[in-house]
């Protein structure tokens, strides 16, 4: 049997991330959240001397980004030069730089080899891969694709939920900023052709787990009959 990817886009907020972190656990699968590889390259540019924007293109990240991911959904970890950068990805800094480092056209090309190396390398059944322009530019040819999205106001509700009123600006900006910014590189509000839309607005998180889980019975349906 073929590994079965699952490609997962949307924007800032849709669910994206907690979503295909639970149909993979209820698949079985491995789970890739390529935007981890950005915030680790961002957070190396602002703190390893060996990084700046300058000189990110294809041949020196292949020889100083050593980058490693978990793709167990229950484990999860990131480390570069095999320091855990699990816990500091994710920090207010690294999140309004990343953009930057997203919007070079040389990094996405390298970002896109890095995504299919995880993949093939894995011995897993299956992968769910979520990110930016997975659908369209990195894994085109998944054997399922999914674009999720959901109204500005209700991502920015989601994204808010857990924070203190202190961060919660911050973070309204910033994902207003990503879809201004990202919107410039790719348009992930409208699906392509071939691209399956789940709109999680009306949808609570079980509600748009068991969609995407319904299009993967779908297509496991249609490729067991052919």
């Amino acid at each position: 049997m073929s590994k079965f990817i699952l490609a997962v886009d949307g924007p800032a907020g849709s669910g994206k991330s907690s979503v295909s972190k639970e149909v993979a656990r209820r698949l079985n699968f491995g789970y890739l959240d390529t935007g981890a590889a950005y915030r680790a390259l961002a957070w190396a540019v602002l703190n390893l001397p060996d990084f700046n924007l300058e000189t990110l293109n294809s041949a020196n990240l292949m020889k100083t980004f050593d980058y490693e991911i978990s793709l167990n959904p229950d484990e999860f970890w990131v480390k570069v030069g095999g320091q855990d950068v699990t816990v500091a990805i994710r920090s207010s800094e690294v999140a309004e730089f990343v953009s930057q480092v997203a919007r070079i056209p040389e990094v996405r090309g390298f970002m896109k080899e890095l995504t299919h190396k995880l993949i093939n390398e894995s011995k897993l059944n299956g992968v769910v891969v979520e990110g930016r322009d997975i659908t369209t530019v990195v894994a085109p040819e998944a054997e399922l694709r999914i674009l999720m999205t959901a109204s500005e106001e209700v991502r920015l509700k989601r994204r808010s939920a857990e924070l203190d009123k202190a961060t919660v600006e911050s973070v309204m900006r910033q994902v207003s900023e990503r879809d201004a910014s990202d919107s410039k590189v790719v348009d992930f509000m409208t699906p392509a052709p071939g691209v399956q839309l789940v709109d999680s607005t009306d949808l609570n998180f079980n509600q748009t787990v068991s969609a995407v889980l319904s299009l993967v019975d779908q297509v496991s349906s249609k490729e067991s009959n052919d």
